[in-house]
């Protein structure tokens, strides 16, 4: 079983930034692959980001390749996400998500652990 808990969320002006963290419980966080998804109010739940066992592989949807950056510190049971210039259609909240899986996969069915969610919200 894995605990995840999200941090970070907040509010911010259009091309600012925000770092989210995902808090993982459990000794063997370095044998799973993470994941970043949001989802928009009205809108199904969308892939954001994902990160191998080892960061050695990562995957980012379209609409935030080159301004968001996912990373991973396994000393410290943790998953980033660097999030910078921010749009106003980034705001939804994010979900950090584990896969008893060290490689990394896109599509949301693939991930066995959910965090609450922390909101982000991008002004214009």
């Amino acid at each position: 079983q894995v605990q995840l808990v999200e941090s970070g969320g907040g509010l911010v002006q259009a091309g600012g930034s925000l770092k989210l963290s995902c808090a993982a419980s459990g000794r063997t966080f370095s044998s799973y692959a993470m994941g970043w998804f949001r989802q928009a109010p009205g809108k199904e739940r969308e892939f954001v980001a994902s990160i191998s066992w080892n960061g050695g592989v990562t995957y980012y949807a379209d609409s935030v390749k080159g301004r968001f950056t996912i990373s991973r510190h396994n000393a410290k049971n943790t998953v980033y996400l660097q999030m910078n210039s921010l749009k106003p259609e980034d705001t939804a909240v994010y979900y950090c998500a584990a896969r008893s899986d060290p490689w990394a996969v896109i599509s949301a069915v693939g991930y066995d652990y959910w965090g609450q969610g922390t909101q982000v919200t991008v002004s214009s």
